[in-house]
C-alpha cells in the first residue's frame, strides 16, 4: 500500500496527563480529584476515588521503539515515563500517527476515568469532571493539528436538557461529533425524555457515538458513585478476556431498541456510531430484527415506517478494529457503514504495522471499497476535507 494513500482511524484514545485535573477541574473539587499512585509493580495508577481499587495505565498506553508485543501486556509496571507520550501529548501522537502511516484519527476518551464521573449522584461534579476533559481535549491534545486529531467531546447524562447544552457548546467549539456512555435523560433505558437531545444532534449535525456500550445507563440513580474494578475493566484471567473480548455482538441490545423506539423516523437525519462492538454479527442481527418485526408488527403496535435493516443502512456507522470476516461480509453490514480502526494506544492496536493489518485483512477487495472503509466514509461522516 502506498505511504500517500490516507487511513483514517474511526476509534482511538488518549489518556489525561498527570496535570490534568490540577489544571482543568474546578478548584472547589480539587480535593476529590483522581489522583496518581503506585499499582503492584511500581508502576502509575489512577485512584479515581478515595478507597477505589488504583486503575493501572499499562493496557490503555503503548511503550517501547516499536512498540509493545502481545506477549508483553500487562496491566501493571509501566509509568509515565516508560510509556510512549502520544497517549496523552497530541504533538507526540502527530509524530506516533507518522511512524504508522495513519493520516488521521476520532479520539475517544478513556472510558475508566468518563465512568467515574457519569456515575457521580453530584450532578455538579459529574458535570465538572466531563467539562474539565472535554476542555483538555480541545485546549491541549487536539489543538497540534484538530484536522489529523478529530476530538469527540464527552456528553453528560444528568438530564437531556444539561446534554443539549453541551452538544451546542461542541459544535460552537469546534469538536466533530459527540460521545454517549449513558442515555442523556440519565434513565436507565432510552424513552421521550432523550428526544430533545436527539433532536438537538440532528439540528447541528453532529454524529453521536457509543463506544463498546451504554454501561453508565441510570447508575448515577442507583447510588453508584465510585465504580470497582470489575467496572472499569480491571479484572483478571477468565473475567478480563470475557469482557475484552467474548461479548462479541452485544451492541445488539441497544441498537436494536434504538432502532424499534421509533426515533429514527422522528430524527431521519441523525447518524449513530457504533464503536469497538465488533461488526461481524450485524449482518445477522439485521436479518433477525427484519423478521422479528415482519411477524410481530402488528401486535406490537409497531409504526415503524421502514424495515429495520433500512434504518441501520441510513442512521447506522460501525468502527472494526481487526476483522477480516467483517471485511468479507462487506456488503452484508454495509458498505457505506463501515469504517477501520486502530484503537490505538490501547492493547488491541497493531501499532507500528497499521497498513500491513489493513493489506492482510482486506485481500482482495476492490480499492475503491477499500478506500471507503480505510478513509472514505470517515471523511463524509465527520467533513473532512
Amino acid at each position: 500500500m502506498s505511504n500517500t494513500v490516507q487511513i483514517i482511524s474511526s476509534d482511538s484514545h488518549n489518556m489525561e496527563p498527570p496535570h490534568m485535573w490540577q489544571k482543568f477541574l474546578d478548584k472547589k473539587f480539587l480535593d476529590r480529584a483522581p489522583r496518581i499512585v503506585k499499582d503492584g509493580k511500581g508502576g502509575d495508577a489512577w485512584e479515581f476515588q478515595k478507597g477505589a481499587p488504583p486503575m493501572p495505565i499499562g493496557l490503555v498506553t503503548n511503550q517501547g521503539e516499536w512498540g509493545r508485543r502481545y506477549e508483553e501486556n500487562d496491566w501493571e509496571g509501566s509509568t509515565y515515563e516508560s510509556i510512549r507520550q502520544g497517549a496523552f501529548d497530541g504533538k507526540k501522537r502527530l509524530e506516533e500517527q507518522d511512524i504508522d502511516g495513519i493520516s488521521a484519527e476520532v479520539i475517544f476518551p478513556s472510558q475508566r476515568t468518563m465512568s467515574v464521573f457519569m456515575a457521580q449522584e453530584d450532578d455538579n461534579f459529574h458535570l465538572a469532571g466531563i467539562q474539565a476533559y472535554n476542555n483538555w481535549l480541545y485546549e491541549e491534545f487536539t489543538a497540534p493539528d484538530r484536522k489529523r486529531l478529530i476530538g469527540l467531546a464527552q456528553m453528560p447524562a444528568v438530564g437531556a436538557a444539561q446534554a443539549v447544552q453541551a452538544l451546542k457548546e461542541a459544535k460552537k467549539g469546534g469538536f466533530r461529533g459527540v460521545i454517549i456512555s449513558g442515555w442523556p435523560s440519565g434513565n436507565d433505558q432510552i424513552g421521550p425524555a432523550d428526544d430533545p437531545f436527539w433532536k438537538a444532534a440532528e439540528e447541528e449535525d453532529m454524529p453521536v457515538h457509543i463506544h463498546v456500550g451504554l454501561s453508565q445507563a441510570g447508575r448515577r440513580k442507583k447510588g453508584a458513585t465510585a465504580p470497582g474494578a470489575m467496572a472499569l475493566g480491571f479484572d483478571a484471567g477468565v473475567n478480563a478476556l470475557v469482557k475484552m473480548g467474548g461479548d462479541v455482538g452485544s451492541a445488539s441490545a441497544w441498537i436494536s431498541r434504538m432502532i424499534y423506539s421509533e426515533m429514527f423516523d422522528r430524527f431521519p437525519g441523525l447518524q449513530l456510531v457504533a464503536a469497538e462492538t465488533g461488526a461481524g454479527f450485524i449482518p445477522h442481527m439485521l436479518e433477525h430484527m427484519d423478521d422479528h418485526w415482519w411477524r410481530n408488527r402488528i401486535w406490537t403496535k409497531s409504526a415503524l415506517k421502514m424495515t429495520p435493516s433500512e434504518y441501520w443502512r441510513r442512521n447506522w456507522h460501525v468502527g472494526f478494529i481487526r476483522e477480516p470476516f467483517a471485511v468479507l461480509n462487506r456488503h452484508g453490514i454495509g458498505l457505506e457503514n463501515l469504517m477501520w480502526a486502530n484503537d490505538y494506544p490501547h492493547h488491541r492496536h497493531d501499532w507500528p504495522y497499521s497498513r500491513r493489518v489493513i493489506e492482510e485483512s482486506f485481500l482482495n477487495v476492490p480499492t475503491v471499497e477499500r478506500t471507503a472503509m480505510i478513509s472514505g466514509n470517515a471523511k463524509k461522516l465527520y467533513k473532512l476535507v
